[in-house]
């Protein structure tokens, strides 16, 4: 079932400069998807979309079948979670027990039912036992763990995220990519996500589009973006590193790769060197 539909839509700023112009994009309920793209390509201005923050000038967002008007954004954002790049930047509560009730209790949840929502929402995120803990010293991972279970504790049915493993280490970039499938695939919760680690993105999404100046330039499977090399080094973006390094060896003559498809993720790339001794 299609839970997001964007329609030839087109935004542009005060100043005159065009953010997004005619974007077509479909997601359905389920689906992890990567909007990959430059520096100024207008993924900031297509996710502020996803809730109606920002409204196209030209075109239609409509979000689990009601369009972003003013009369239905109440709906929309209960079922659109938002999770910032920088976690400083969505938590400011005391404590993370505190954190997670905020938007509960703005949605009228009290009690028992509160209490219970907490609880939940902090073993979906992995953080159980950090309820008494103040968010401000955490590690940059807990911080971005908060983050999420403040977002899950309202039940939505997507998630977007604006560089989920910015400014973590490799340990807690494995955490995360492991948490978000796990979210994905115990909740049912659709993902969508931003992101220039390009690496993270055959370990997560199952659907990439690109954007450049505004436009979406290619769009489709992780394996079938990723295959259109020339493209996506057209606009400043690179290959996943397993495969540029399979591209190399490919090249050099000390593998062969069958049908020319590149791994994207270390699995592959052993199946293939085990086939090629």
């Amino acid at each position: 079932m299609e839970l997001i539909n964007i329609k030839n839509a087109s935004y542009s700023y005060e100043q005159g400069k065009l953010a997004l112009n005619n974007v077509n994009l479909s997601i359905k309920a389920g689906e992890k998807v990567a909007i990959l793209g430059a520096n100024g390509a207008g993924k900031s201005t297509l996710f502020q979309m996803f809730n109606g923050l920002l409204t196209p000038a030209k075109g239609t967002v409509t979000v689990d079948g009601l369009e972003t008007t003013k009369k239905n954004l109440l709906k929309i954002r209960s079922n659109v979670g938002m999770i910032f790049q920088d976690s400083d930047d969505q938590l400011f509560n005391s404590t993370v027990h505190q954190e997670i009730a905020y938007g509960l209790m703005n949605m009228g949840v009290k009690g028992e039912e509160l209490e219970e929502n907490i609880k939940w929402a902090l073993k979906a995120a992995g953080i159980e036992g950090y309820e008494d803990r103040s968010p401000f010293n955490l590690s940059g991972g807990e911080k971005k763990r908060v983050a999420l279970a403040s977002v899950l504790s309202m039940k939505p049915k997507v998630l977007v995220l604006d560089e989920p493993t910015a400014a973590l280490d490799p340990r807690g970039v494995s955490q995360i990519v492991t948490l978000l499938n796990k979210i994905n695939e115990e909740l049912g919760i659709t993902l969508i996500f931003a992101t220039h680690d390009v690496d993270i993105v055959p370990l997560i999404a199952d659907k990439v589009y690109l954007l450049n100046k505004g436009e979406v330039v290619l769009e489709g499977t992780t394996k079938e973006v990723f295959s259109n090399k020339k493209v996506i080094r057209d606009i400043g973006l690179r290959l996943p590193r397993v495969a540029h390094l399979a591209e190399i060896l490919a090249r050099d003559g000390f593998i062969n790769i069958a049908n020319g498809e590149l791994p994207l993720t270390i699995g592959q790339i052993r199946r293939i060197l085990e086939e090629n001794n």
